[in-house]
């Protein structure tokens, strides 16, 4: 029997990887040494504390039934799945070599990308009547975050 996921635990788990991503950049301006890549990696970690903040937010503002579980789930174990799928998964900790920005910026665009295809399959397991609309505002947040990322990649290409 599959699980079925409330959008509660959904925004639980995009919170989580909010926090990765900002993390993942937070590290990346620790290790470049050019303050303007590290004030643009710092602006990316703050994009992501930004989208933290839209996702508390919107998790805030879901009715009662949609915070509800909709299996029986006593001892929290789907959540603790979605965090640590989370936590492996999106924006977890790889080698990268900093040195390069071309690097990061690709690493940042499959670790989004990987986002997505989260949200994206994970919206096929959360029902209508518990707040699956709610996750299409997630996927647009993290698409504008990949364009701007491929927008420097091109002008750091060119």
């Amino acid at each position: 029997m599959s699980h079925v996921y409330s959008a509660d635990e959904i925004f639980d788990m995009a919170e989580q990887i909010e926090r990765n991503g900002a993390k993942f950049y937070r590290d990346a301006a620790e290790n470049v040494s050019d303050s303007e890549t590290k004030d643009f990696l710092l602006m990316l970690a703050k994009m992501e504390d930004n989208h933290l903040k839209t996702f508390s937010k919107m998790r805030s503002e879901l009715s009662g039934r949609e915070m509800e579980s909709p299996t029986f789930d006593p001892n929290n174990e789907a959540t603790l799945y979605l965090k640590s799928l989370a936590d492996s998964k999106i924006f977890f900790k790889k080698d990268i070599d900093t040195s390069s920005l071309e690097e990061v910026f690709k690493a940042a665009i499959v670790a989004e990308k990987d986002s997505i295809a989260f949200y994206i399959g994970m919206n096929d397991l959360v029902p209508e009547h518990f707040g699956k609309d709610k996750l299409d505002e997630i996927i647009k947040e993290e698409m504008k975050h990949i364009r701007i990322l491929n927008d420097k990649l091109i002008d750091l290409k060119s």
